[in-house]
């Protein structure tokens, strides 16, 4: 049997809209992306390795070049072949959803996984492990998944015109639109709509997944992030409806936000996080019932809030959110405003506690100020640290979960050696962090590598350190008291 018969076999064995009378139908319509004759070999008889031979079989023909954007394009158009409409899915996963949220989940996760939306191989790249701080065990992952972009790619994507459609890759619009040289091939996603706040919401997995079942909520109307009671209430909303589910948002300024700020979206997904795990280091009495409060000892600012009652827990989310927007402390350069310029926001993180059957809601403060000594950001990484982390500190990451840059893969085997005292090509940044290393440690081939790791998290955590407003000093927590004490004055 031929590679193609094979896909053409999945793909009716896929439970989408195809049965055995539309093989032909089916073959020509491969035929049609890949050209006409035989197909190359496969290496095994599963899916993607079914899909990489007649990607193949189409460079070899010229109907595609051999670059990682028309593969991409292609393969999305092969595995939309074996993935269901959006109206079926949306269908199926709703009426699973009647069973258990966790069922509609696990459907919707791994039909993502099957098509390879999520890209479970490149996943699998990452490096990832634990390491003890002085707040608990932090996450540590080098993200190598993504994949590098092809310089070609890149100088023939400069040459095309401007395009607007989609506007971002977080719209709507992005649900089976075939892709172009710079912009990721959709032909296989599927988004699962629902309500949320009275409005229509899509809910996604993340390709490039950063921990288990990576979901983003999107809003269908393209517009900025903003952080706002509306918020606070969705995310509870959110939780509400998958309560096996966390979900926060990042910040809505530059500096202390995401990435894409541009779209108004949430993440969250099957996960516990450092911070979830972190403790109560005091209690705060907000004088809302039902809700109890506390300050989380955690490297970032972060006040829990714990009730069952959702109203009250947006009410206690908001009354904190409004004061941090206009709040000003100079004794630890807390200001809110320079002129009209907004420097405050939070990032509100939300999950049920099953054990208590509460909910909880982490509010972190956050502060995106520039001084002519960190003109990257007071409340961001400092200079000192950012040979290993420079960019900004997003959700995740305010949770506990390192995204370190691929480039420290190769970097930090490069240290070892050098902390070895072998022949070694360390950037040159890397070398005050390194000779402080050696002269902590008695390095060996058993114990560099753990030691490398271990002070890679350590660095991680002084990330946070630097990020958190109030630093836990006696002058910090000091005014973090203060901030507290004037919420209910």
């Amino acid at each position: 049997m031929s590679t193609l018969d094979k896909f053409v076999n999945a793909i009716i064995q896929s439970n989408t809209v195809y049965e055995e009378l539309d093989s032909v139908y089916l073959e020509n319509k491969i035929h049609g992306l890949i050209g006409d004759g035989e197909t190359l070999a496969a290496q095994d008889d599963q899916l993607l390795s079914l899909a990489a031979a007649l990607i193949n079989t189409a460079i070899k023909r010229g109907k595609i070049d051999d670059n990682q954007s028309d593969r991409d394009i292609l393969e999305a158009q092969l595995m939309d072949l074996v993935t269901p409409l959006p109206a079926a899915i949306n269908q199926k996963f709703w009426n699973l959803y009647e069973k258990s949220p966790k069922t509609a989940t696990d459907y919707f996760y791994r039909i993502s996984q099957n098509n390879n939306y999520i890209k479970t191989q490149a996943i699998k790249k990452n490096i990832s492990f634990p390491v003890q701080s002085p707040y608990g065990e932090l996450e540590i992952t080098i993200n190598l998944s993504k994949p590098e972009k092809d310089p070609k790619a890149i100088a023939a994507a400069a040459k095309q015109h401007d395009h607007s459609y989609p506007q971002c890759q977080l719209c709507l619009e992005n649900e089976g639109y075939l892709g172009r040289l710079g912009y990721p091939a959709r032909s296989n996603h599927r988004v699962i709509r629902l309500s949320l706040g009275g409005e229509v919401w899509g809910f996604q997995y993340s390709p490039y997944a950063y921990f288990p079942e990576h979901a983003i909520f999107l809003s269908k109307q393209h517009r900025p992030m903003k952080i706002d009671q509306h918020t606070f209430s969705n995310l509870l909303e959110i939780v509400q409806t998958f309560p096996d589910y966390f979900v926060g948002s990042n910040a809505d300024l530059p500096i202390v936000g995401g990435s894409m700020l541009g779209h108004d979206h949430y993440q969250g997904g099957r996960h516990s996080f450092p911070m979830m795990k972190a403790k109560i280091d005091r209690p705060v009495d907000l004088n809302i019932d039902g809700v109890s409060a506390g300050i989380v000892k955690w490297p970032m600012s972060t006040i829990r809030l714990i009730s069952q009652n959702r109203e009250q827990l947006i009410n206690a989310a908001n009354l904190i959110h409004k004061n941090w927007m206009n709040y000003s402390d100079d004794q630890v350069n807390v200001r809110a405003y320079t002129g009209t310029l907004r420097h405050h926001t939070v990032t509100p993180i939300a999950y049920f506690d099953h054990d208590s059957g509460q909910f909880v809601c982490d509010i972190v403060l956050r502060d995106n100020q520039t001084s002519a000594e960190y003109p990257n950001g007071i409340f961001h990484p400092h200079q000192d640290i950012q040979h290993i982390k420079k960019e900004n500190i997003g959700l995740i990451e305010v949770m506990g979960r390192a995204i370190l840059p691929a480039r420290l893969k190769n970097e930090l085997q490069e240290v070892a050696k050098y902390l070895l005292d072998r022949p070694n090509e360390m950037a040159e940044y890397h070398r005050t962090w390194a000779d402080k290393l050696k002269q902590q440690y008695q390095f060996t081939t058993e114990n560099v590598q753990s030691i490398v790791n271990k002070e890679t998290g350590l660095v991680f955590s002084r990330v946070l350190e630097d990020a958190g407003v109030f630093k836990w000093d006696h002058q910090g927590q000091a005014a973090f008291d203060r901030f507290v004490k004037q919420l209910i004055d």
